[in-house]
């Protein structure tokens, strides 16, 4: 069955000589992941430009709910970026993004308001330059759709209640600083056009990211830190 899907490109690696195996998350039907067959040929390159990480594309494919890897019959940007994969601080957190999508998203369903908030997001940072904290509230905002955002009720506290535990301040595996639990708190319930007004320097900002990034690895069994942190750390330092 032949069908349209709107697509972000989440990754992609090489596969035999000429070949490309993309994933990407679709807001009808959830990770799909395509063979580009030829692809990397001299013949076909051109059409590569289309698969940079997290482009937004307008798929045509012919989807069979059991295969693992779909073919594409044709595809075109949904949205064109002006500037998100040529400034290099953009560029650093769109690599970044993209790895931490492509390892928390996983299922196969539709999902309107998460892929909604990705679309958004992405295009806030295409279009804005004051970015510098923009990873982290998008890790933050990204906790509500992946159904572990922080109960700040009460934010006299010292801890944030969480599903299966407490993130508190004392020396356990989910241990937070008081710094970095401040900042928590700041975090939440901010939207991307007020970020700016949150003032934290580079060190304050990586260790930051640090805590968020344990964060996710106390509430998802498979995560890891991804292998672009280091690439994002050197460009804002």
């Amino acid at each position: 069955m032949v069908i349209s899907l709107n697509a972000i490109v989440l990754s992609k690696i090489r596969f035999k000589d000429n070949d490309l195996i993309v994933k990407t998350y679709t807001k009808q039907k959830g990770v799909v992941s395509y063979i580009l067959k030829g692809i990397l040929s001299s013949k076909k390159n051109k059409k590569i430009a289309y698969f940079q990480l997290l482009s937004q594309l307008q798929i045509e494919t012919d989807f069979k709910p059991n295969r693992n890897l779909h073919y594409l019959k044709d595809c075109k940007n949904h949205h064109l970026y002006t500037s998100l994969h040529t400034n290099i601080y953009k560029s650093s957190i769109a690599l970044f993004i993209a790895e931490i999508l492509a390892l928390v998203l996983n299922e196969e369903e539709q999902n309107d308001t998460l892929f909604s908030y990705i679309e958004s997001a992405l295009l806030w940072l295409d279009l804005n330059d004051d970015l510098a904290n923009f990873h982290l509230l998008f890790l933050m905002n990204l906790t509500k759709y992946l159904g572990f955002y922080p109960d700040y009720t009460h934010k006299e506290l010292n801890y944030f209640n969480l599903h299966d535990g407490e993130f508190q301040i004392h020396n356990t595996s989910n241990s937070i600083s008081l710094e970095n639990l401040t900042l928590f708190k700041q975090f939440l319930g901010t939207n991307f056009d007020t970020i700016n007004q949150i003032k934290i320097t580079a060190q304050q900002r990586t260790a930051f990211l640090n805590t968020i990034l344990k964060y996710y690895e106390f509430q998802l069994l498979d995560f890891r830190k991804p292998k672009s942190l280091q690439i994002l750390n050197d460009v804002f330092n």
